[in-house]
């Protein structure tokens, strides 16, 4: 029987209003507090490589000024209430969240409405930004594992929108300019698709007809939806790289390969061997091989991301420079086991309870059930999800992970890339 202490059909409250826009509501009256998450289809795939940076550089404007309030105005409004709102861009969306006390939703509502649709991007506010946004740019250029990661991406998805940095680089934020935000807002931020989620002490239907009294109204006949995803092709073969980094005494290195998106019927089980992988317990196997026993490792662990499109699935690991090549062999090795052998039983029901249990500790604060519950509706898990999440997980089976990992994961078609000091090892990876 379906687990109903977990949210679902029959406590989430699902609206649509005619201009488009989801409501997802769960009435929590443990404490007198609110949350309201959400995003909107403003994605990053919009703005192309010349452009890139530019969603999340609007994002950072919203609350930078409106036609209503200054910078100073928006955050003193805040502050007052001891409540937050922010805004962030990504590579298909653009997110917000906002938290406060429940008697303060209106004021939530009002500042999340006014920003979403009101922006002004005042030049200094916008200078500003574009200076916090290079600062931040420089340190990830100084940090090994970013740069491991930022050049991984570029190598296995080589010419694909998923390839390039959704923080931009130096060059494209320093082109931005004032008519570049205006327009990707005119063109991308609407009511069309968009969800709004909200969890805490208020009753249904008194947050919906607030919802509708502060976004009912809004209408974008101007909007563009975000392109199609172009296919994304497989290395053919291994593609290795090394970032130079002369000054660092600690090599990163990231590798993996596109992996499943989470709409694809097997992806629990490709999940479930990722848990294994490089997650359960000091970052399963990874951790216990790499790490633990042999030593040659700071930290490794692997990373499925899901989602609507064909994010990585991928290994990061810090090491010596003088272990790269056989910390990255030590894992290729782990890798090949997961397409070789079969999970053994007990394993597989050590990661099965991790799973089953982790998920009430996701579900403790009103911001947790807000992301899972919005999570639900993008992905179109269905409101029943979190009841047959255990009995999901119960049916994978140790054929389901090896199916999974033989079809995801490979070690001869996969990007390898080394962000650090000089490598003594492999040469292959010294000609980046």
């Amino acid at each position: 029987m379906p687990d109903r202490t977990y949210p679902g059909p029959h406590n989430i409250h699902r609206t649509v209003l005619d201009n488009g826009i989801v409501i997802l509501v769960y009435e929590n009256f443990a404490a007198a507090s609110v949350v309201v998450e959400g995003y909107l289809w403003a994605a990053a795939l919009s703005e192309g490589r010349e452009r890139a940076g530019l969603a999340d550089y609007v994002a950072g404007m919203l609350m930078r000024g409106t036609k209503r309030r200054s910078f100073d105005e928006i955050y003193e409004e805040l502050e007052a209430v001891g409540a937050g709102l922010d805004f962030s861009g990504g590579r298909h969306l653009s997110e917000f969240s906002a938290g406060g006390l429940a008697e303060d939703l209106d004021l939530l509502l009002d500042l999340l409405s006014d920003s979403l649709r009101n922006p002004t991007f005042p030049t200094q506010e916008m200078e500003q930004l574009r200076g916090e946004i290079m600062t931040g740019l420089q340190i990830r250029a100084n940090d090994t594992r970013h740069m491991a990661g930022l050049r991984f991406r570029e190598l296995l998805y080589n010419g694909h929108p998923y390839g390039y940095s959704t923080d931009g680089y130096p060059e494209t934020i320093a082109a931005i300019t004032r008519e570049d935000l205006e327009l990707f807002h005119a063109r991308h931020y609407g009511p069309q698709g968009m969800t709004l989620t909200i969890v805490g002490a208020v009753k249904a239907d008194e947050a919906i007809d607030r919802v509708e009294a502060a976004l009912g109204d809004w209408r974008n006949e101007a909007w563009i939806a975000p392109p199609e995803l172009a296919p994304v092709v497989r290395p053919n073969g291994k593609l290795e790289d090394y970032v130079a980094m002369p000054e660092k005494t600690q090599s990163d290195i990231v590798l993996g390969l596109p992996g499943p998106p989470r709409a694809v019927e097997d992806y629990l089980d490709a999940s479930m061997a990722n848990t294994i992988l490089g997650v359960f317990g000091m970052m399963g196997r990874l951790g216990e091989r790499v790490r633990e026993e042999q030593g040659l490792a700071y930290y490794a662990y692997s990373r499925l991301q899901g989602g609507l499109g064909p994010s990585p699935w991928f290994v990061s690991t810090g090491v010596s420079p003088e272990n790269v090549a056989l910390a990255t062999e030590s894992i290729l090795v782990e890798i090949e086991r997961m397409r070789q052998e079969p999970v053994p039983e007990e394993e597989l029901e050590d990661s099965k309870l991790y799973r089953t249990g982790s998920l009430p500790v996701g579900l403790e604060t009103n911001d947790g059930l807000a992301s899972i519950i919005s999570d639900m509706e993008l992905l179109d898990l269905g409101l029943d999800y979190l009841q047959r999440f255990p009995d999901l997980i119960e049916a994978i089976t140790p054929q389901s992970v090896q199916a999974a990992a033989q079809k995801y994961l490979s070690t001869e078609e996969i990007a390898i890339v080394v962000a650090g000091p000089p490598l003594d090892g492999d040469p292959s990876l010294r000609s980046g």
